[in-house]
């Protein structure tokens, strides 16, 4: 970073710790699990004058969800269940309609908590409970027609890991996801040093303690965790770049992979699965918010090149942390963008591919072949700029796979004549040639 970027990003902090009076708030941004800037402010104690630190560990609540959600992939990817599966294929109780999918989603249609006002009991459901009162819970909206938050939805997929996993949801959390990422400061109970939760009131300065509510092994899927900014860094990393013991980066891109627009006006947030992504201007970050009584949290990341933010605070009501965690990290991409990287020119195309480079026509319009960075390309000039360009990958003699861009996984082939020349080229099997030419000609 330059050096005056860490006092840019110390006054964001500090402006919004004022303005949002958040007793402590602890942020940091990262890029590739590297945290290249990291502040604590406040209290972590207001009655005993306790000043934060990074160190200490804060309620992410609903952050957890994503936990669970790498979970339910892993369950996909070991073969134990589909997502397209009727969520009662894994739990008898629940009824028929929404699958694991849906629920992931937040597309599922079950109402949003479980039976019973725990907010205002602050006693969560047991396990025989919450199963219990799905013969209560409501059906709100049909599953797939439009997204709706439900904790209920993921407190059931946290019943379909430990159902399949054979084991409590606590224990292979721990072993599937928290010990192989070196996530050592999160879990389901707070690890000293931990900041005390608080409602701020909004007429006056006073900080008042929350009540400390323990959501139950039934529901802890759904937003129990304590992390730091430091290990919600290393999981940002991860959703970012995977990591072959947990999850690879191939099935971390699916949940990033928009499943339902949430915002249905300006379209600024959408929903894969178990991901929340929130465009700002040309980016889309990933990641999640989180709240529960007395603590507020944020984690976003650009999948791209995995710079992010996280912001933590102490205060559970007010403070608009998934804002502040947006503005930290396009600051922090404002300033580590990389320099321009001189050009140099190499040995060019191999000879075999040399003859297929220039100007094609396919639909009366021009599609550039061109060989570049050692990989083949095409430029579909009249294209959408967010759909014209494609890059093939090999795959036999005169086949070429497309492995990113427009027409993804279709074949790209080369037909030549007897002297060896290409003469046309079939892409997702529409003809290209050297002059334009009307269909079928």
């Amino acid at each position: 970073m330059p050096e005056s970027a860490p006092d840019e990003l110390d006054r964001l902090l500090t402006a919004a710790q004022a303005a949002q009076r958040m007793p402590a708030v602890s942020a940091a941004a990262f890029t590739g699990g590297e945290t290249l800037w990291e502040r604590a402010l406040g209290l972590a104690d207001v009655g005993r004058e306790e000043a934060a630190t990074s160190a200490h560990t804060y309620r992410i609540g609903s952050i957890t969800k994503t936990f669970t959600a790498v979970l339910v992939l892993q369950l996909r990817e070991d073969g134990l269940l589909e997502l397209d599966d009727e969520l009662r294929a894994h739990v008898a109780e629940v009824p028929p309609g929404p699958t694991v999918r849906h629920a992931l989603a937040h597309l599922s249609g079950i109402q949003r908590e479980p039976p019973g006002e725990i907010w205002e009991t602050l006693r969560p459901p047991s396990r025989d409970d919450l199963l219990a009162g799905l013969a209560e819970a409501e059906q709100v909206l049909p599953p797939g027609r439009r997204w709706h938050y439900s904790n209920l939805a993921y407190g059931l997929l946290g019943e379909v890991v430990a159902r399949l996993r054979g084991g409590g949801y606590r224990d292979v959390l721990q072993e599937r996801v928290l010990d192989p990422l070196g996530l050592s400061r999160t879990g389901l109970d707070p690890k000293a040093p931990a900041a005390t939760g608080y409602y701020v009131h909004p007429w006056t300065d006073a900080a008042t303690v929350e009540p400390d509510m323990e959501l139950t092994e039934a529901t802890a899927a759904l937003g129990q965790l304590w992390s730091t900014t430091g290990d919600l860094a290393r999981f940002g990393a991860f959703l970012a770049e995977g990591d072959d013991s947990v999850l690879p980066v191939t099935v971390l891109d699916e949940m990033a992979r928009v499943a339902v627009m949430a915002d249905q006006d300006a379209w600024t947030v959408a929903w894969g699965l178990g991901l929340g992504l929130y465009r700002r201007g040309d980016r889309v970050y990933a990641g999640h918010g989180g709240a529960m009584p007395g603590f507020l949290a944020s984690l976003v990341l650009d999948r791209r090149d995995g710079v992010g933010a996280v912001v933590l605070t102490n205060s559970g009501a007010g403070p608009k942390v998934e804002t502040l965690a947006l503005d930290l990290a396009d600051a922090a991409h404002r300033l580590t963008a990389p320099p321009a990287v001189e050009w140099s020119p190499d040995e060019g195309a191999p000879v075999e591919v040399a003859p297929m480079l220039g100007a094609w026509w396919t639909e009366g319009s021009e599609l550039r072949i061109t060989w570049r960075d050692g990989r083949l390309r095409a430029d579909l000039l009249s294209g959408s700029p967010w759909n014209r360009n494609s890059t093939f990958e090999p795959e036999g003699v005169d086949r070429w796979r497309c492995v990113e861009g427009r027409e993804r996984g279709e074949l790209l082939r080369v037909v030549r004549d007897e002297a060896g020349a290409p003469t046309k080229l079939y892409f997702a099997t529409y003809p290209c040639t050297r002059e334009p030419a009307t269909f079928g000609a």
